[in-house]
C-alpha cells in the first residue's frame, strides 16, 4: 500500500462540518499553518494545504527527526546490535575518547541519551556544530551532573545515537531505516542531512511529506505493525512514547508532560514528534487518530492550543461553533507598487546571516537572487518581479522557491518562501553610491530575526 486510504469525515464518525471548522480556526489563527492531515481508524479524513505549499512536498521537520532515530534504536536493540543498558564510550576508541574520561561520562548511557537526561547542562549541539568531529566534540565536553540526572534538551545527545547506530551496523540512520521502515511504509522521498564526519543529523534534517509523517504516527498507533507485519517491536513503542524522566520545569504545559525515548508526551494522554517551528506528528489514541502538522510557527504552544481547542470537541463528538473552511487556502503574496527600475548590475556579499550570495535589480524591475546555502558549484538565480501580489516559482535542485516583489520607494521588497520547508525571508534591497544594502527579516529562526548585510 502506497498510500494511507482516504475517505469522508462521515465515514469514520466524524462531522465533516466539525473538521470544516477546524481548518477555519488553523486558517484564522496568528500562527502560520502550510499542510494539516489528520487520520482516523487508519484513514485520511482531512487533508489541507495553504498555498503555494503543498501535501505532497518534502519538508523539513528539524526534531521531528528525533522519533525517527528513536525507532532506529528500537529495531537495533530488537536486532541485538545493543542494549539500551551499555555505556556510551564502550563504543568508541582512543582517537574519538578524551585521555580522561570522568565518572559521570563513563557512567552516561543509551539510555540517557534516549531521555535526554545525559548529565550535562543544556544542550550540546551549538558546541558540537563548530567541530567537523562531533564525536570527538561531544565526548570532550564536561558532563556537569550524574547522568540520570534531570531533563535537559540536548539534540547532541540524538546525534551520539546516530553515531553509535552507524558505528556497529555499518549503516548510516538513513540507510538502516530505508529497508527497516520506509521501504515498508511506501515512504520514497526521505532525506536526512548528514555531518563533515558522514554521519547522519539523527536530531534534525530529516524532510517528508506530510502522508508520510501520518504514516509514521499510525505505524506508532498501531503498536508497530504495518499491513500484518511487525515492523517495530510493539514493545519498544510502548516504551518509547510512555514517560521516561520529568520535564515538569519545561515552559509550556504540552511540555510538561513527560519525555518518553525521543517522543513528548502531551495533554489528553497523548503523544508526539515535534519539530521547532511548528512540525508535529500528534498521536492521540483515545480517539485513535493522528494528526500530522507542517507550519511556520512562532509559537509552538499557541498552535497546540488551536489543535485542542478546535479538534478535540469534533474527536468527541461534541458540537460546535461551525465556520465554513474558506475557499481557498493561501498564503497571499505580498502586494504593494510596482518596483522602479534597478541598474542591471549583480550585488554580491560574503559571508553573511542571510545566506545572501548576489541580487541583480534590472530596468524593468525583475531580478534574481542566488543564495550560498547551495554552494558555488550548484548556487541557481531565483527570479523575483515584477507583479506584486503574485509568488513567481523557481524549481531548484534543492526544492521549490516562490518569491514575490513589490515596490517600497527606492528600495524593491523582495518576499521569498523556502517551500521544503518553514522559513521566509523579505529582502529590502536598496544602491547608493555604488552599493546595495539588503535588509532581511526573517519568519522564524534561531537566530535573530532581523539581518542588514551590505555588498561587497
Amino acid at each position: 500500500m502506497s498510500s494511507l486510504p482516504r475517505n469522508t469525515p462521515d465515514s469514520q464518525g466524524l462531522s465533516a462540518a466539525s473538521l470544516d471548522a477546524f481548518v477555519a480556526a488553523l486558517d484564522e489563527s496568528d500562527q502560520e499553518f502550510h499542510t494539516v492531515t489528520l487520520v482516523r481508524h487508519g484513514v485520511i479524513v482531512l487533508e489541507a494545504e495553504w498555498a503555494p505549499y503543498r501535501l505532497t512536498d518534502r519538508h523539513l521537520l528539524y526534531s521531528v527527526s528525533k522519533s525517527f532515530t528513536s525507532t532506529a534504536i528500537g529495531l537495533a536493540v530488537d536486532a541485538g546490535l545493543f542494549s539500551i543498558d551499555d555505556k556510551v564510550v564502550s563504543f568508541f576508541g582512543p582517537e574519538d575518547l578524551p585521555a580522561t574520561i570522568s565518572d559521570n561520562l563513563a557512567a552516561m548511557s543509551l539510555r540517557h541519551l534516549l531521555t535526554m537526561s545525559t548529565g550535562h547542562a543544556e544542550d550540546t549541539v551549538q558546541k558540537l556544530q563548530r567541530d567537523d568531529r562531533m564525536v570527538r566534540g561531544f565526548l570532550s565536553l564536561d558532563v556537569e551532573h550524574e547522568p540520570g540526572a534531570p531533563f535537559v534538551y540536548n539534540s547532541g545527545a540524538t546525534y551520539m545515537l546516530s553515531a553509535i547506530l552507524q558505528k556497529v551496523s555499518g549503516e548510516t540512520l538513513l540507510e538502516y531505516l530505508q529497508s527497516r521502515l520506509f521501504e515498508p511504509l511506501g515512504i520514497t522521498e526521505a532525506t536526512w542531512g548528514s555531518s563533515k564526519e558522514g554521519i547522519t543529523f539523527g536530531g534534525w534534517g530529516l524532510s517528508l511529506s506530510t502522508e508520510s509523517m501520518a504514516k509514521f504516527g499510525q505505524l506508532l498507533l498501531q503498536h508497530g505493525v504495518w499491513e500484518g507485519k511487525q515492523l517495530v517491536p510493539a514493545e519498544w513503542v510502548e516504551a518509547a512514547t510512555a514517560k521516561q524522566v520529568s520535564n515538569a520545569h519545561e515552559g509550556n504545559p504540552d511540555a510538561q508532560q513527560g519525555y518518553g525515548f525521543q517522543f513528548w508526551r502531551g495533554r489528553h494522554n497523548t503523544y508526539r514528534a515535534d519539530g521547532a517551528f511548528g512540525q508535529f506528528i500528534i498521536v492521540i489514541p483515545e480517539y485513535d487518530a493522528v494528526l500530522a502538522v507542517t507550519s511556520a510557527s512562532s509559537d509552538m504552544q499557541a498552535a497546540q492550543v488551536v489543535f485542542w481547542d478546535h479538534l478535540l470537541p469534533a474527536l468527541e463528538g461534541k458540537e460546535v461553533p461551525l465556520v465554513a473552511r474558506p475557499e481557498r487556502l493561501e498564503l497571499p503574496a505580498p502586494t504593494g507598487s510596482v518596483p522602479q527600475a534597478g541598474d542591471g548590475q549583480t550585488y554580491s556579499f560574503g559571508e553573511n546571516p542571510g545566506f545572501l550570495q548576489s541580487v541583480r535589480w534590472d530596468a524593468d524591475g525583475t531580478g534574481s537572487l542566488t543564495f550560498h546555502t547551495y554552494g558555488p558549484e550548484s548556487s541557481e538565480p531565483v527570479s523575483f518581479g515584477p507583479t506584486p501580489g503574485e509568488w513567481r516559482e523557481t524549481a531548484t535542485a534543492t526544492g521549490r522557491i516562490v518569491t514575490s516583489a513589490h515596490g517600497d520607494g527606492e528600495a524593491v521588497v523582495v518576499s521569498v518562501r523556502w517551500l521544503d520547508g518553514p522559513h521566509a525571508v523579505d529582502f529590502t534591497c536598496q544602491v547608493a553610491d555604488g552599493q546595495m544594502t539588503v535588509a532581511g527579516q526573517v519568519n522564524v529562526s534561531f537566530a535573530p530575526s532581523e539581518v542588514t548585510i551590505v555588498s561587497e
